[in-house]
């Protein structure tokens, strides 16, 4: 990975922040309270929303071309991919094919289970996520003596996204889709939940609400964020904020709900 620190071009980094949908604000949020001073570029992929369905080849392909010509029009400074399926999907494709760094977004199993005190935690995920053999190796390097459920979701990323466009989503729905992750059996219950889609930060309040029994929900935002942050130690910081910029692929105005949802994050 190229060293921020050698770059010599002065002001403020810009910094691409790349998702299917509008779930990476979350990690975006962490991010600019790591980072104020940088000039932000969001890319919401509406057009290829959701992600989490698609055949693997056809979504690489996709998200190479659409972050490279995010690339070619913004030159950003470091890019951060704030979607777990494009991170374990296609973070190799993009590093081979762009020099620019990247920070990518992967399910937080290792914090998940070094954290754990029943030793028994789900990931709960899109079923690209849950489903790809980089989140099984993950479980088999660092779930030692952690018993682990995958819990992969059709519908979480779409909810999140039709709640913040005004259309509300029922608490049955979002409760049958977590459900799985509540396991209870050997005396030993599911005490870490693992966020592996930036989308479901958005509905945490109503996760925690509808849960079987109290659970730790874990966001990995703030962690991308300290690794942003030290990546980008060695370039100055400027005087002021900058006010971020966000772009949706397919062209179309957002909803009037979720114009007003990013006015509170400053677009």
């Amino acid at each position: 990975m190229a060293n921020l620190t050698d770059r010599s071009e002065s002001g403020a980094p810009t910094v691409l922040i790349f998702d299917s949908g509008v779930g990476g604000l979350t990690v975006f949020r962490e991010v600019a309270v790591a980072r104020p001073d940088a000039r932000y570029i969001y890319v919401a992929d509406d057009a290829g929303f959701p992600y989490g369905n698609q055949p693997e080849q056809k979504l690489i392909a996709r998200i190479v071309a659409v972050v490279g010509q995010a690339i070619a029009e913004h030159k950003p400074d470091l890019v951060v991919v704030a979607c777990n399926t494009a991170s374990t999907l296609a973070l190799a494709a993009l590093r081979a094919a762009y020099t620019v760094p990247f920070v990518g977004t992967v399910p937080a199993i290792k914090p998940a289970c070094a954290q754990s005190q029943s030793k028994r935690i789900a990931v709960l995920g899109t079923l690209a996520t849950v489903g790809l053999e980089y989140t099984k190796t993950l479980i088999r390097e660092f779930a030692s003596g952690c018993d682990v459920v995958l819990v992969g979701s059709r519908h979480l990323a779409s909810y999140a996204e039709r709640e913040l466009a005004g259309q509300p989503v029922s608490d049955a729905e979002i409760a049958s889709e977590i459900a799985g992750c509540f396991v209870d059996s050997d005396n030993r219950r599911t005490d870490t939940v693992v966020l592996a889609c930036t989308h479901y930060p958005l509905l945490l309040e109503r996760f925690r609400r509808l849960a079987h029994w109290p659970v730790t929900f874990i966001d990995p935002a703030p962690a991308i964020a300290r690794r942003v942050a030290d990546l980008l130690r060695g370039r100055p910081v400027s005087g002021g904020a900058i006010r971020p910029r966000i772009v949706f692929t397919s062209g179309q105005a957002p909803a009037p709900a979720l114009a007003t949802f990013l006015t509170s994050f400053g677009f």
